[in-house]
């Protein structure tokens, strides 16, 4: 790693955590420092969440977040009650006196926001506007993980409702996920098959799946990822992450199929080598298939 690469993101990290300040003992000039006003803007904004939940979205050990929700709750911005969906977990959520709080950090946020911009000249404020944007994306693309997970597992069946519907939306004639060859879960359990799950910061935003054809050939199938996280490769990741499973599994050649709709996916299979072939599966909705050796 260039050195040089490395001093001048330390450089930014100081710069903007001093900008913005997260460094005051009284965050905005509330009485609180950054790490509770966080938490209480974030519980405001999703209007209550689970203590899990919350921990998973600021990245915050337990621990730590304990000790946020104690002072919260001891200054009565907070109150923590039972998660009627499941009475083993909690949730956090405002009181009267927290939400007029979150209300005056959200303008205070907004005023410094507008100075900070208006301290600018106006040939200066878009460039600044965009390049935190393009930070912004650049974070949220390094905060892609993918990993393997049970096929049946919450987030893999609401990746795959998703999947589901958006087909469904841009194919001509609709999608009915029960015309083709089922999802079995069965099939995407090793040895059999692999599934996997993109997230950003805890969040499922994409998922593919690795089934077994036949001796050294395997299919990918499944690969989706949300319109949120479009643009940060996630789709890219999901690849390398089947394709280094389908090397493991002892694969020599990978298949998958397409529609005719779905042109970027098309483009990214051959940007990663695959080239197409003739058919190879009755898959109703198929309108190329394509086959890449590994």
């Amino acid at each position: 790693m260039d050195r040089n690469d490395i001093q001048q993101v330390r450089r930014f990290n100081r710069a903007f955590t001093k900008r913005i300040g997260v460094l005051d003992e009284s965050y905005l000039a509330r009485g609180r420092p950054f790490g509770e006003a966080r938490v209480l803007f974030e519980i405001g904004l999703a209007g209550g969440i689970g203590l899990q939940a919350l921990r998973e979205r600021l990245g915050l050990d337990s621990g730590y977040l304990s000790r946020l929700m104690r002072s919260l709750e001891g200054q009565g911005m907070v109150e923590l009650v039972r998660d009627e969906a499941d009475a083993r977990a909690r949730l956090a959520r405002l009181t009267e006196t927290g939400q007029a709080e979150f209300e005056a950090y959200d303008r205070l946020s907004d005023d410094a926001a507008e100075n900070l911009l208006g301290s600018l000249k106006d040939t200066h404020r878009p460039l600044l506007v965009a390049a935190m944007a393009e930070i912004e994306r650049l974070l949220r693309t390094a905060a892609v993980a993918v990993a393997l997970e049970p096929a049946d597992s919450a987030d893999a069946r609401s990746c795959l409702e998703q999947y589901y519907a958006e087909l469904a939306r841009r194919f001509p004639s609709g999608f009915d996920p029960l015309a083709v060859n089922n999802f079995d879960p069965a099939e995407m359990t090793p040895p059999k098959g692999w599934f996997v799950v993109a997230r950003v910061d805890s969040e499922p935003v994409g998922c593919g799946a690795l089934k077994r054809l036949e001796d050294g050939v395997g299919e990918v199938k499944r690969v989706w990822t949300s319109p949120s996280a479009r643009g940060l490769g996630v789709a890219s990741r999901i690849m390398d992450r089947l394709e280094a499973q389908a090397v493991e599994a002892g694969f020599t050649i990978l298949r998958l199929d397409t529609n005719g709709t779905l042109k970027e996916a098309q483009a990214m299979y051959a940007k990663r080598g695959y080239r197409e072939i003739e058919r190879y599966n009755d898959n109703p909705y198929a309108e190329h298939w394509f086959e890449k050796r590994i």
